[in-house]
């Protein structure tokens, strides 16, 4: 019986724990930090040895395979020290791919992930396909393909720390939305570097395979130019009209793969540059497996957002609230940014991850009237913007964040939380940053 050692006790992690032992390995789950009650629970229940708050090397060194949490640095001694050993490490969706024989559809980029994945899930869902949807969202492919979910086919939202570690992991469609500066600080602050993971994701595909990507994206046709790829590239563009793919003809969405789709854009439920290249992505790859066009376009009129991502709390006294807490890096607040149509008030802040904010200085000039700050340090926010926007202030909590921005704002105005910021200075995570700007937005 092979040794697999699983390192992380997260979602990920219990997943492929469960999905380990019933394919026969001898599995054990280590954790340098705490594991929580739900992983522990789901670890004892399936019988499964595991440690937390340390990873004892010994036994660690003594596996065949090894499965490691994205969050894991490959810089850490202990990983280098499996790797000396020759112990392979692959990812959770790695491992579960190779017992999943049904088509995937995997889908990456620096922003829009989410979105997309729900999108076009939400498309075949409509068509009556039985769906499995994993990776950031919600169980691990690993646990449903343990539980033997029945399914037509999987969506994957994966991310570079996940493609860093696929060796066989093929997609039948890769969707590769754009690539933008993000999580440098794991790539040596290379760009180049940080392009070539998300570019893994066509790596295994053949030619009976498919690449929807964003041919409006520089890095991403300078990088398929270099480094060729075996799948049929299928283009998306606001820009450009090739053929085949997704365009736009004036304010229509024209979707052409074998026949072509037609629709407004004003019907589309997705609004703002950003999401009509999202409803592309997802509209080529419904016609890719042959949907009708009736369930396609139906289903991009209907779609209702993610919670989070640009998501309309409430309006009080002519002014609108709106929770973009899931942007938090700068390119996504560029999207948000982008997006408003009325002058705003724009709450931002956090945990600076190497920010550069000059691409945000034209939007912040043209749309913004007031800026409040939501974080212990403000300084780089201050010196990017405090020459523009002549109202600037300091909060370090959601009420007084939320209270500011209500005295700032005016009837047809409207307040963003689009933080282009980590949340883990003042907050759990993302997601208790945007249910506590919900909060005190409803009780103004």
């Amino acid at each position: 019986m092979e040794n697999l050692v699983v390192l992380g006790a997260g979602e990920s992690g219990c997943g492929a724990a469960i999905l380990g032992k019933k394919k026969g390995f001898n599995v054990f789950v280590s954790d340098k930090g705490t594991i929580s009650k739900k992983s522990k629970d789901v670890l004892l229940h399936n019988n499964i040895p595991f440690e937390e708050e340390k990873h004892s090397e010994r036994q660690i060194l003594g596996a065949d395979l090894v499965i490691k949490s994205p969050g894991i640095p490959d810089t850490i001694p202990l990983i280098q020290a499996i790797e000396k050993q020759g112990i392979p490490i692959i990812d959770e969706l790695e491992f579960a791919s190779r017992y999943y024989q049904k088509p995937i559809i995997a889908i990456t980029g620096s922003n829009g992930k989410t979105t997309t994945t729900l999108l076009t899930s939400h498309v075949f869902k409509k068509a009556g396909k039985k769906v499995i949807v994993a990776g950031n969202i919600g169980k691990s492919l690993a646990k449903q393909v343990a539980e033997e979910i029945e399914s037509d086919l999987a969506i994957i939202e994966i991310s570079s720390f996940q493609l860093d570690r696929i060796e066989e992991f093929k997609p039948h469609i890769a969707i590769l939305l754009n690539i933008t500066p993000d999580h440098l600080d794991r790539y040596n602050d290379d760009f180049e570097q940080y392009t070539a993971s998300k570019l893994r994701i066509t790596k295994n595909q053949s030619d009976q395979d498919y690449l929807i990507y964003n041919i409006d994206d520089s890095a991403i046709c300078r990088y398929l130019e270099s480094t060729k790829t075996r799948a049929q590239l299928i283009p998306f563009s606001l820009e450009k009209r090739e053929g085949t793919g997704a365009w736009v003809d004036n304010k229509d969405l024209i979707i052409n793969i074998k026949t072509g789709i037609t629709m407004s854009i004003q019907k589309l439920a997705l609004q703002g540059k950003h999401n009509l290249y999202n409803s592309m992505a997802a509209g080529v790859a419904s016609r890719i497996l042959e949907l009708r066009k009736e369930i396609i376009r139906e289903s991009l009129n209907d779609f209702q957002n993610i919670e989070h991502r640009l998501e309309t709390v409430t309006q009080v006294c002519g002014v609108s609230y709106i929770n973009d807490s899931k942007a938090t890096n700068v390119n996504s607040t560029w999207y948000a940014l982008e997006s408003m149509e009325e002058q705003t008030v724009w709450i931002v802040g956090g945990v600076d991850k190497g920010n550069d904010y000059d691409s945000l200085i034209p939007l912040v000039k043209d749309k913004v009237k007031a800026i409040v700050c939501l974080g212990v340090d403000n300084s780089k926010i201050h010196a990017a913007f405090g020459h523009l926007v002549e109202d600037i202030f300091d909060t370090q909590s959601m009420y007084d964040a939320v209270r500011a921005a209500y005295s700032l704002a005016k009837k047809g105005d409207s307040v963003l939380l689009s933080p282009a910021c980590a949340s883990f200075d003042l907050f759990e995570n993302y997601e208790d940053r945007g249910r506590q700007f919900k909060e005190a937005a409803k009780g103004l």
